[in-house]
């Protein structure tokens, strides 16, 4: 979740407020989204799903003083966004897997009260969660990103966090964006449609550093190796990230299951 803002008005700026949203299989977004909406005092709400991925990461600290139009030899890979069928069984392993752990649990047998709160033996807990791991679908675990917070030592990590939008011709946005995804500094990369309030850009990705001007010498670093690469960006823009927070990106039908009754809302009434 994060609030973004441009520094002029322009096409998207009203919306102040981004997310990641996930819901479990066979349950709508769109009514979720109206739930939200009805929760936060929302005008309007736009859905955008990824349709590629391009860029995947973090890694703020080791990015600071990289130089605008560092990139890589080889194109940006391509990554398809895949749903992938879990079992009760593999989620409620999933569910001990993720959840955070409490200072107290911190101990040297980690695993084992988790395996029992899952219900099933250490063994199987890791075998599962093992092939969940390999099945790409446990993700980064929960994360607080605070985009203007120091460190103890006095250092801010990162300040500015950039979320950069080009439109590019119809046919051509996974060329695009395996060109941005070459370059070092973008920790995200995504083929998303913003329609027409977004001046239909297609292409968007996210940018850190502790300098304004120099986040902005890495976008217009792009710009200039999208033309080059002979592609037309026929608009584009940045939106400003504020404070943002992560939280893991499994959504557990049990979890799900759980928030919608505690909002006094029927879960079978969210699906699709």
């Amino acid at each position: 979740v994060v609030t973004r803002s441009t520094d002029v008005a322009s096409p998207g700026s009203t919306y102040k407020l981004w997310t990641t949203l996930k819901v479990p299989q066979g349950y709508s977004l769109e009514k979720h989204c109206e739930v939200l909406k009805e929760k936060v005092g929302a005008k309007a709400f736009r859905l955008m799903p990824a349709k590629k991925l391009f860029a995947l990461g973090v890694g703020h600290v080791r990015r600071k003083d990289m130089e605008p139009g560092a990139r890589s030899e080889e194109l940006g890979s391509v990554t398809d966004v895949a749903v992938v069928d879990l079992t009760d069984h593999e989620w409620r392993i999933m569910e001990a897997v993720k959840r955070e752990f409490e200072p107290a649990e911190l101990v040297e047998d980690l695993w084992e009260a988790r395996a029992e709160e899952a219900g099933v033996t250490l063994e199987e807990f890791f075998r599962v969660a093992e092939d969940l791991n390999a099945r790409r679908v446990v993700g980064r675990f929960s994360t607080f990103l605070e985009h203007v917070k120091r460190l103890k030592t006095g250092e801010q990590v990162t300040r500015y966090n950039a979320l950069f939008h080009w439109a590019v011709p119809a046919g051509r946005e996974i060329e695009a964006g395996r060109e941005v995804g070459r370059h070092y500094i973008m920790t995200h990369g995504y083929w998303r449609e913003g329609g027409p309030e977004f001046r239909d850009v297609n292409i968007m990705g996210v940018a850190h550093g502790t300098d304004k001007e120099k986040v902005l010498a890495h976008k217009a670093a792009i710009d200039e190796h999208l033309a080059e690469a002979g592609i037309d960006v026929g608009y584009t823009n940045v939106f400003w990230g504020g404070r943002s927070e992560i939280k893991p990106s499994e959504i557990s039908p049990f979890a799900y299951q759980r928030w919608c009754e505690g909002h006094g809302i029927a879960p079978d009434s969210m699906r699709a």
